[in-house]
C-alpha cells in the first residue's frame, strides 16, 4: 500500500492526498473509500495509507486508512 498525507478535505465528502510525487500528483478520494474511521475523523496533514484505483475521471485512492 502507498502512503501519503491528507492535503485537503471538503464538506462535500471528498478529499485529496499528497502523494509526495511533486506538483499535480495529488490523489482524489471519496468518503466511501475511507476504512477504519469515518470521513469526519480525518484531518488535514494526517498520514494515510491507500491503494491506487481507477475512477470514472481518472486515478483515485481506495482503502484509505489512517497510519
Amino acid at each position: 500500500m502507498a502512503e501519503g498525507t491528507v492535503k485537503r478535505l471538503t464538506d462535500k465528502g471528498y478529499g485529496f492526498i499528497d502523494t509526495g510525487g511533486g506538483p499535480g500528483t495529488d490523489m482524489f478520494f471519496h468518503s466511501s473509500n475511507v476504512e477504519g474511521v469515518s470521513y469526519d475523523e480525518l484531518t488535514e496533514g494526517q498520514r494515510v495509507s491507500y491503494t491506487e484505483g481507477k475512477g470514472p475521471k481518472g486515478p483515485r485512492a481506495e482503502n484509505v486508512t489512517p497510519v
